[in-house]
């Protein structure tokens, strides 16, 4: 990551997008009236949308605080207000995001992605089920010859 660290495990990065026709790509929860953790009036980052400006970009992700966007501060800003600035801030955007640095202590080949390891549940129930209809199958053709 290409920023600084702040205080309390935090590090601070600034993300430069190119607007799409469908936005910025990705969603808000936060502000003054609607706060998304106690205590806490900042804006965050809740959804990124596949093949959005953020997604392709590859550096927002979900959970960021955003402090800033074209330099105006996001601080106890109402979330009505915060979602006019992102939908009035232009072409090219500028946003000053805050995240949390994760612990670099984890289990070898997890990337922090939020995947777990392994394979997928669904890799290992489809062929056990075709498995178990072509016995079930098997089963009853066997017994119509008896």
């Amino acid at each position: 990551m290409n920023g600084s660290v702040a205080g309390g495990g935090y590090a601070e990065e600034i993300i430069s997008l190119t607007r799409r026709p469908s936005g910025l790509g990705f969603n808000i929860v936060g502000g003054t009236d609607q706060q998304y953790i106690a205590n806490d009036n900042s804006i965050y980052v809740s959804w990124i949308k596949k093949d959005g400006a953020a997604y392709l970009d590859g550096r927002l992700q979900e959970g960021d605080k955003i402090l800033a966007i074209n330099g105006k501060d996001l601080k106890d800003l109402r979330h009505k207000d915060a979602v006019e600035l992102f939908r009035n801030a232009g072409y090219y955007v500028s946003l000053k995001i805050q995240r949390r640095l994760q612990p670099q202590n984890g289990p070898v080949g997890h990337g922090g992605d939020g995947e777990a390891g392994g394979l997928p549940l669904a890799a290992i129930l489809v062929p056990g089920l075709a498995l178990a209809a072509t016995a079930v199958w098997i089963l009853l053709r066997y017994r119509q010859r008896m």
